[in-house]
């Protein structure tokens, strides 16, 4: 980009998503904050934000669900880990939740297989679209090494979490939606032909797909939804003696490299 062009925006930005005019009102989309999307749950508000329109009541309630059927209080996961590893060093919500939340977009869980799995059923369709067999561009995926996010679950083979999502997709309208089916068709696939299994993120992507959010808008509609889960993690180590975390002793470090380093040839 030529740097002329930035004159443009040195002191000056033009922009469509709001405004707040301090001591008058604040306006997002269009809409004023404060008489007329005061009615809004803060989630749902949050979907607005994003999408830049309203996406209804029914689609703000099961994406509530998610967030509820997510919120786990364990810090033995990785996310949770972390938020309560730093309560246990004393430093503040703020930074320990926004830790938690930086590790929760990692390769193997979180958001970008949450993503990637929504785009597998944006590309499986399409496929489907052309007359091709759903079958076909699985095993496809399959040979070309490509990941099937949604299948499979490290240390469990089921996740109960699909029952809980299943009963409030049915009581808000979206049980019967083309991806949601074809989630459980790939999985009956995967299953009788390589023994895979299916977690909630194939059920989740798979919805998510059915209530027609693009790849970026479902990222960041599910950036924050490990959150409820670290707050209590934060707080348990907070109330405890400071370092007391799962503390590792030098001797419990199992170590296979070399016997003794030369320090002296070590690079500055």
């Amino acid at each position: 980009m030529n740097h002329e062009r930035l004159f443009k925006t040195e002191s000056h930005w033009l922009t469509r998503i709001g405004k707040a005019y301090l001591t008058e009102r604040v306006v997002l989309h269009g809409k004023d904050l404060h008489h007329e999307l005061d009615h809004l749950e803060w989630l749902h508000l949050y979907l607005y934000s994003i999408l830049e329109r309203d996406p209804g009541v029914n689609v703000a309630k099961m994406l509530n669900s998610y967030w509820v059927g997510t919120s786990y209080p364990d810090p033995s996961i990785w996310p949770n880990h972390v938020a309560a590893l730093a309560g246990s060093v004393r430093t503040t919500p703020s930074l320990g939740l926004m830790a938690g939340l930086s590790i929760s977009e990692a390769s193997i869980y979180g958001r970008r297989p949450e993503v990637r799995a929504l785009d597998f059923f944006y590309r499986a369709g399409r496929w489907c679209d052309e007359g091709n067999a759903l079958e076909e561009f699985v095993d496809n995926e399959k040979s070309r090494g490509r990941i099937l996010y949604g299948y499979g679950r490290p240390l469990a083979n089921t996740d109960e979490r699909i029952a809980f999502t299943l009963d409030k997709a049915k009581e808000y309208g979206f049980a019967e939606g083309r991806y949601l089916k074809m989630a459980f068709a790939v999985y009956e696939h995967l299953n009788s032909k390589y023994g895979y299994s299916m977690n909630v993120a194939a059920v989740h992507a798979a919805l998510a797909a059915d209530m027609g959010f693009s790849c970026e808008e479902y990222q960041l509609i599910l950036t924050p939804c490990f959150v409820t889960g670290m707050a209590p993690c934060f707080r348990d180590t907070k109330r405890r003696p400071e370092g007391s975390f799962f503390p590792i002793r030098c001797e419990s470090i199992v170590y296979h490299g070399v016997g003794k380093r030369d320090w002296e040839d070590t690079p500055t």
